[in-house]
């Protein structure tokens, strides 16, 4: 690893305001200086020209169930390793490995080997894990989405407390309607937790509950949650607000969506950041196994018994009409946003670093270009596809098998 490194020749991305020939100075694994100032290049360090490029702060993805073949939930270190890997090509520096629905066996095992890879990290295993995401089981069977229903139940302490005892755990979800559901956001707050709700069919009482007990983010918007008619069907009249009214009227609420142009349209995606705005709204990837392979058939899931999917190259579907997950990387939700729904690029890869870092608490070391924080750094063509990628002041090989 090179003592100092200094990037050159592009623009700087900060969540504020972009920076033209920029000095972009890195020392062992922090960034040491951010501007123009030409007279900051360290002397001996090694000079990066990105050529006309961009200088971006690296993707935090805290909404990852895997790829290049791998689920996270296949619970072997090669999985994780392996999915750590195809996210790194993309420009992804930190994930959160996310649980699906499944046994207590099963979500036990990728607890312990992604602890084990997070102890064990070293460059080649691609990006940084930051946490684990538990994401299933705990989902409504109503909006179970592309998940085996089969693995969907309550929270019982019983079971989630194990979960939590490695201490590895840093976002947690459950669909608020469920019984147990205030005691397991309790729980998952008091262990310092950002605490979201997802795959629900909740009402707007049942989300205030939710949010008294330590819920502050729903999880993919739009996508398995539920509505105004939803909540009729499931609850009768008068008609009551969902999930999407109580995120859009309560400002501490924040969510994300998947801007893999399949799951939602440019206009969702633009109405979600003008009424969220960048501090508020989560870019993630959701992405599947499917992610840099082949169209074909594919398990949600554990590779033993997960549900089936089909990815066409451009999305996964669980049926025909249904999605199942994205088969895309950051960089192109980055381009997504910019290029397609037009949205300002400073927000754009805040909504893809920032924000998601500040959800987690985290942005004391990751998410942005600033002095003191881990030398987390991507270089994008000035199209926005993925040169180079920096974990911790080391150079990362993108190279695809």
């Amino acid at each position: 690893m090179a003592s100092s490194l200094c990037f050159t020749g592009g623009t700087a991305i900060l969540p504020d305001r972009l920076i033209p020939d920029a000095v972009v100075a890195c020392s062992n694994d922090k960034i040491t200086y951010v501007g123009q100032s030409q007279t900051r290049v360290p002397k001996q360090a090694r000079i990066v020209d990105v050529k006309g490029g961009w200088i971006s702060p690296g993707f935090v993805d805290i909404h990852v169930h895997g790829g290049g073949g791998s689920d996270f939930m296949d619970g072997t270190s090669e999985a994780i390793q392996q999915s750590c890997v195809s996210h790194a090509r993309h420009g992804t520096t930190t994930l959160f490995p996310t649980t699906t629905t499944g046994s207590t066996r099963q979500i036990q095992a990728m607890l312990d080997a992604t602890a084990e890879a997070q102890k064990s990290w070293s460059i080649e295993m691609g990006a940084s894990i930051a946490g684990v995401h538990l994401y299933g089981p705990f989902f409504a069977k109503d909006k179970v989405g592309c998940h085996s229903d089969e693995g969907c139940r309550s929270p019982s302490q019983q079971e989630f407390r194990p979960y939590f005892k490695s201490g590895i755990i840093k976002i947690a979800t459950c669909a608020a309607e469920l019984p147990g559901a205030p005691a397991f956001y309790r729980y998952a707050s008091r262990h310092h937790c950002l605490v979201t709700c997802g795959h629900s069919n909740s009402s707007w009482s049942e989300m205030d509950t939710a949010f008294k007990c330590g819920m502050r983010h729903v999880d993919h918007f739009w996508c398995a949650m539920s509505t105004v008619p939803s909540i009729r069907q499931r609850l009768g009249v008068p008609m009551q607000g969902s999930m999407l009214e109580y995120v859009l009227g309560n400002p501490d609420m924040s969510t994300e969506v998947i801007a893999d142009g399949m799951h939602l349209s440019r206009e969702l995606l633009r109405f979600a950041w003008q009424m969220k705005t960048a501090t508020r709204l989560c870019l993630v990837t959701d992405c599947n196994r499917a992610l840099d392979m082949p169209p074909g058939k594919y398990r949600f899931g554990p590779q033993s018994d997960g549900s089936w999917f089909t990815s066409d190259g451009k999305v996964g579907w669980a049926n025909p009409t249904s999605l199942a997950s994205s088969v895309s990387g950051m960089d192109h939700m980055i381009r997504t946003m910019h290029q397609k729904a037009g949205i300002p690029l400073t927000d754009v890869v805040r909504m893809a670093s920032l924000t998601p870092a500040e959800r987690v608490g985290m942005n004391d070391a990751i998410g942005s270009l600033k002095a003191g924080k881990q030398a987390d750094i991507v270089i994008l063509s000035p199209r926005l596809k993925v040169r180079q990628v920096y974990i911790r002041g080391q150079l990362f090989q993108c190279t695809k098998r």
